[in-house]
């Protein structure tokens, strides 16, 4: 009795709510009534992927790269959500002993910040800018310890050689990411076991030797510049999670600048001033740097003998030359603020480009200003490519100085274009550099200063 007096109730129950539904309070019975419009109800977030959507890009970025210190995570740092980045978390949280759900509590964000903290601690991370080129990159200071650079670029490396980096740029016209894939790839020795090639970047990975080599390279208006990690293997556990915080960190180009000296080219053609008639050159220092060979146009290849850092003076000499004509480095021209020569006669020879694979020695003119209270001269307007080295005369055909090209080193926009500066290293330094160096140069002018100049070419890897 009780039970069927229970179920009447239910059943009464349900039908009032059933009337309540189809009723509503206000509408008469049997009457339909008008759509009700609804909004709908956004379920909450149930899945990691949601989850990790709904964070900002920096949150995700962090996220990611905290993962791939730890060696959770290896892709791209690049804030995007993924099921890469999910499993992460979960191989993250299963390290630790806890749920794998693929997303962080509270308690496990800020167990996993404290582990890459420690980690990037341990090997010294640290964000820098090149000197030579301004690009940003990841150093792991203490791993790399020995730090070096020239116009061609940097290289740190560890004390025993174990672990380098290497950031270098050249000039490349022509270019694009496939082409420097392809060059790359058939470095003697290298074995590539992972290509990536995309529009403003590619990436190679492998062996090289009995080393790991992990690359990535871009290029802007034909500079190439490739960041190159090379490590023992005994050393792949720390040096794993390192390459791919370097790898997103690396920013070959920020904020479109090309900033420093421009990269040496890998042939540089420039004049050298014959000083001895047994083939002493005097040359500008920087245009025979860091070359494999030195070769004086129709004598062969050259020695370098001294070199004057402070002033950029070179001394090459080439051995069985005959026939050579010393330029007069006599004194006579003076160069002081009060009286320096309104004009100066720069005998050179052009960049073979500039004057369409030829060879000639030219006369440029150009007016010395003292600028600077260190005494530096400056020459306007300055002479072509290939100059740099060109011994300078008065009007009385009296030696005045050498000829230094430089490009001012400065950061800018990358379609920029500034002139290329000349400045002039005077007559007392040049004959005290030579002194030196046991060069006892000519004093008698010659008859024909274009004789005394050769072309230097200097040929670098």
């Amino acid at each position: 009795m009780r039970s069927m007096l229970a179920a009447t109730l239910m059943i009464a129950s349900a039908t009032g709510i059933a009337t309540a539904q189809t009723a509503p309070s206000g509408t008469v019975q049997g009457v339909k009534p008008k759509p009700v419009a609804t909004t709908p109800i956004r379920p909450a977030l149930q899945t990691p992927a949601e989850t990790a959507t709904a964070m900002t890009q920096a949150e995700r970025e962090a996220i990611q790269s905290d993962l791939a210190w730890t060696g959770d995570y290896n892709g791209v740092i690049n804030g995007e959500p993924s099921d890469r980045m999910v499993g992460a978390i979960k191989a993250f949280q299963k390290n630790l002993g806890g749920k794998q759900t693929g997303v962080l509590n509270p308690q496990e964000r800020s167990q996993l910040a404290a582990a890459a903290r420690k980690l990037q601690g341990n090997v010294g991370w640290k964000l820098v800018s090149d000197p030579v080129t301004g690009a940003r990159l990841g150093i792991p200071q203490k791993l790399v310890p020995q730090q070096s650079s020239d116009a061609n670029g940097s290289k740190w490396a560890s004390s025993t050689g174990t672990i380098q980096i290497v950031l270098a740029r050249r000039k490349e016209a022509g270019v694009t990411t496939a082409k420097l894939a392809d060059q790359e790839k058939k470095d003697p020795g290298r074995k590539v076991s992972y290509s990536a090639v995309k529009p403003d970047f590619f990436v190679l990975s492998g062996t090289q030797g009995l080393k790991k080599f992990y690359m990535r390279g871009a290029f802007k208006d034909a500079e190439v510049r490739i960041l190159t990690i090379l490590y023992d293997q005994a050393t792949e556990g720390t040096m794993e999670p390192v390459v791919i915080a370097m790898s997103s960190a690396f920013n070959p180009f920020p904020s479109g600048a090309l900033a420093g000296p421009p990269p040496r080219k890998k042939v540089e053609y420039s004049t050298g001033a014959i000083v001895g008639a047994d083939g002493a050159i005097l040359a500008d220092r920087e245009a025979v740097d860091a070359c494999v060979s030195i070769v004086v146009a129709g004598h062969g290849n050259a020695d370098l003998a001294a070199t004057d850092k402070e002033h950029d003076l070179a001394l090459l000499r080439i051995y069985g030359a005959r026939g050579l004509k010393p330029l007069a480095l006599g004194a006579g021209a003076k160069l002081a603020s009060a009286g320096a020569p309104a004009s100066l006669d720069l005998t050179g020879i052009a960049d073979p480009q500039n004057q369409g694979g030829g060879s000639a020695v030219s006369v440029s003119k150009a007016s010395v200003t003292p600028v600077g209270s260190a005494g530096g001269l400056a020459l306007s307007p300055p002479p072509g490519l290939g100059f740099s080295g060109a011994p300078a005369r008065d009007a009385d055909g009296k030696f005045a100085g050498l000829t230094l090209l430089r490009p001012p080193q400065v950061a800018g926009p990358a379609n920029g274009t500034v002139a290329t500066q000349a400045t002039l290293v005077d007559a007392d330094t040049v004959r005290k550099f030579l002194a030196g160096a046991n060069v006892k140069p000519a004093t008698a002018p010659a008859a024909d200063a274009k004789a005394g100049v050769v072309r230097v070419i200097c040929v670098r890897k």
